[in-house]
């Protein structure tokens, strides 16, 4: 059962000893796992409420940088009526109850008492407050009815007349704190209570501070490289090039090194331990390892591959509506060629794990997304049962989605097994960036036929590339490797024929799981060639796009209102403005970028207008941040030079070399917030669907020219 440890992982909240206060009808066959210390009684799986009034949620996904820890207990304080500044939160305990019910596993069925591996704790997909905003509300209700329960019958009253406000049990003015409460609440049995209505209560929609800002701001947070144990040593890595092997290496002078321990070469990788991390380092570089990797897995290969299968490959239907063959039959469609170079993670975390054998027991701590698969790997990697394994999930240090797939934990559990002591494993950013988990690379032949009304009456895209985020579950839950999905291909537009066709891709690299997913993708597809089907009609782009989006008035609100709040100037020949709108993760955007070409040939962004309906938002300042930070990561991943792939590894470069912008070459950024009282969508990933497509529509109004690959390069095209 994987344990919490509060001293190194709540955030929020004071100190104090207290009860755990329950859900209504929680699934007992599954538990909770949830552990209280001292005279804390657990009695259900996501609330606790402390002597001293503090209120700590047992949050089940990861916090990347997103915000999901505070927008989660956001949810619960207002259902509970607790008071922010009492909040405190902790990652959930391993169990199925804590599963993440949007994303499955490679398509298994859900979960069940036979089948557990269907659904897990998975952070993706920007689904956080999708999938937990309806069990932490009636977890806060539940947990608030036992709370009026334990009140009501010190006053003598009935229950249906007392409420809870500023974490207290108040009626007719009378207030008991929900720490003097807890104990008595937790002799009740839970019963059924209805949460109030959405977004009404006193927190709902407030732009509440974080409750990961202050400790991140003054260094107290502590991520998976900031552990410390009795004893532990440091280890580093090299790692084999895919389908190679480690053939040779400088043992004796690396074992030399000053503060070196052992040198150890396992299945795929070459290691140093040592009482450092720069001594394990070190004797790597002494040790000059050599490994034997693929000759023809590199750019040009890729591109060949990439090619061929546009071409010939096995095309198979993956969304048809009407009749694609019919409606373009005697015509001549316009027809484009879009592509997207495989995508690096750019995020500053190394990649990094710490594990230590105590007794019978296993405890490993690692940034994890998915941490049920890290759990499995660690103790497989050390020959444990699975139920002597103790993972402490970190806070993740980058929201690119690398830590999806911890590759570092059954390394570093292989280090401890033979140090007989801690070894943290810290991968060095030169060796991660080579065996980086790219996103896959694309290629789109996409084609569309006017119709006489100056719409579109037929639009196909044919797509070749390999699944990312399904195919990086479907590798971790070690199942067959499924199609991508291209359900975010399907355009928005109400356009009466449409056919999407996938083939699929085997490549000679590894592909994993990148924010923002296919959608971002898909985004640049769409919204690019819908621009210019647009100007090869001479038609106005705003208007073409709203003239299609009669049947999605959210997402015609959503662009209009950047067209408005940002001046759309027409995106006449000349102009610097480009748009671009896209529905996903729940959510709808509009974008307006302004742009020029530097004089250096490069792309530089002066503005980003974004407006944005996500239903109701739990905490608007949350969303604005991850719109912003949407935006710039794809900002990144659109003008940074494309990774060279050798030997079926991304080269590696320093980030100072990429040309990202600094802080003073930062676009303004402007997002807008639509009101709505729809269910709560997605936005992690939301700035990504549309950032590309706008710069390409802009550069192809100011310049003529239209880029149609990513990442972006003005000199080339």
């Amino acid at each position: 059962m994987m344990a919490i440890d509060r001293r190194t992982l709540l955030i929020g909240g004071g100190a104090g000893i207290g009860l755990v206060v329950a859900l209504a009808a929680w699934p007992r066959r599954f538990g909770s796992g949830l552990r209280g210390r001292d005279k804390e009684a657990v009695l259900g799986p996501y609330i606790k409420v402390a002597t001293n009034g503090r209120v700590t949620v047992a949050v089940p996904q990861a916090e990347t940088g997103q915000g999901s820890w505070t927008g989660l207990a956001q949810i619960v304080a207002d259902e509970l009526g607790a008071k922010w500044e009492t909040m405190a939160v902790e990652p959930a305990p391993s169990s199925p109850l804590y599963a993440n019910p949007m994303i499955d596993v490679a398509g298994l069925k859900p979960w069940t008492v036979r089948q557990t591996r269907a659904r897990l704790r998975i952070t993706a997909g920007s689904t956080s407050i999708r999938a937990f905003e309806a069990p932490l509300r009636s977890a806060a209700a539940a947990a608030r009815g036992l709370l009026i329960a334990a009140a009501a019958k010190q006053w003598g009253v009935r229950a249906a007349e007392c409420d809870t406000a500023d974490g207290a049990v108040v009626h007719e003015g009378k207030r008991l704190g929900f720490g003097a409460l807890a104990a008595d609440a937790a002799k009740h049995d839970p019963a059924e209570v209805a949460p109030r209505a959405a977004g009404t209560g006193k927190l709902a929609g407030q732009a509440l501070a974080r409750l990961d800002l202050p400790p991140k701001s003054d260094g107290s947070m502590r991520f998976a490289a900031d552990v410390r144990l009795p004893g532990m040593l440091f280890a580093s890595l090299r790692m084999v090039p895919p389908g190679g092997r480690l053939t040779g290496f400088a043992e004796a002078a690396a074992r030399r090194v000053t503060g070196v321990r052992d040198v150890v070469a396992g299945d795929g990788w070459l290691a140093a331990i040592g009482d450092t991390w720069a001594a394990a380092e070190r004797a790597l570089v002494v040790a000059a390892p050599r490994f034997t990797g693929r000759s023809d897995a590199d750019s040009p290969t890729l591109a060949t591959i990439l090619n061929g299968a546009i071409d010939r490959g096995a095309a198979e239907v993956a969304f048809e509506r009407g009749n694609y063959a019919a409606a373009v039959a005697g015509a001549r469609p316009l027809v484009a060629n879009y592509s997207i170079a495989p995508g690096q993670h750019l995020g500053l975390e190394p990649l990094c794990a710490t594990a230590r054998f105590s007794g019978d027991r296993l405890e490993v701590w690692a940034p994890c997304q998915a941490p049920e698969f890290a759990r499995a790997a660690a103790a497989a990697a050390g020959d444990v049962p699975l139920s002597q394994v103790v993972l402490y999930p970190m806070a993740v240090g980058s929201g690119s989605g690398r830590a999806l797939e911890a590759d570092a934990v059954p390394i570093a559990v292989r280090l401890a097994a033979r140090a007989g002591r801690a070894v943290q494993l810290t991968i060095a950013q030169s060796t991660a960036s080579n065996h980086d988990r790219l996103r896959p690379p694309l290629l789109a032949r996409m084609a569309a036929l006017p119709a006489p009304d100056g719409t579109i009456a037929a639009w196909s895209a044919r797509i070749v590339t390999a699944p990312g985020l399904e195919g990086a579950l479907a590798r971790l839950a070690g199942v067959v490797q499924p199609a991508a999905d291209l359900a975010a291909s399907v355009p928005p537009y109400g356009i009466p024929t449409i056919r999407v066709e996938r083939v699929p891709l085997s490549l000679p690299i590894a592909t994993g799981y990148l924010r923002g997913g296919y959608d971002g993708m898909a985004g640049f597809l769409t919204e690019s060639f819908i621009d210019e089907v647009a100007r090869a009609l001479g038609a106005e782009p705003l208007a073409f796009r709203i003239g299609m989006l009669g049947g999605n008035v959210r997402l015609a609100r959503a662009i209009m209102t950047a067209a408005a709040i940002g001046q759309w100037d027409g995106g006449a020949s000349g102009s610097s403005m480009g748009l671009a709108c896209a529905s996903a993760f729940g959510s709808h955007i509009g974008l307006l970028a302004q742009v020029h070409v530097g004089p250096d040939q490069r792309v530089v962004v002066d503005r980003l207008v974004a407006a944005v309906d996500c239903g109701r938002a739990i905490n608007p300042g949350l969303v604005r941040q991850q719109v912003e930070g949407g935006l710039l990561a794809a900002l990144a991943l659109a003008t940074a030079p494309p990774p060279e792939i050798i030997a079926g590894m991304a080269r590696a470069r320093p980030l100072r070399s990429l040309g990202l912008e600094r802080l003073a070459g930062t676009p303004t950024i402007e997002v807008e917030l639509i009101p709505s009282q729809d269910a709560p969508g997605g936005v992690s990933g939301l700035g990504s669907t549309v950032l590309a497509g706008a710069i390409a529509n802009a550069l192809a109004a100011g310049g003529g020219r239209r880029l149609r690959s990513l990442p972006f390069e003005l000199i080339r095209a």
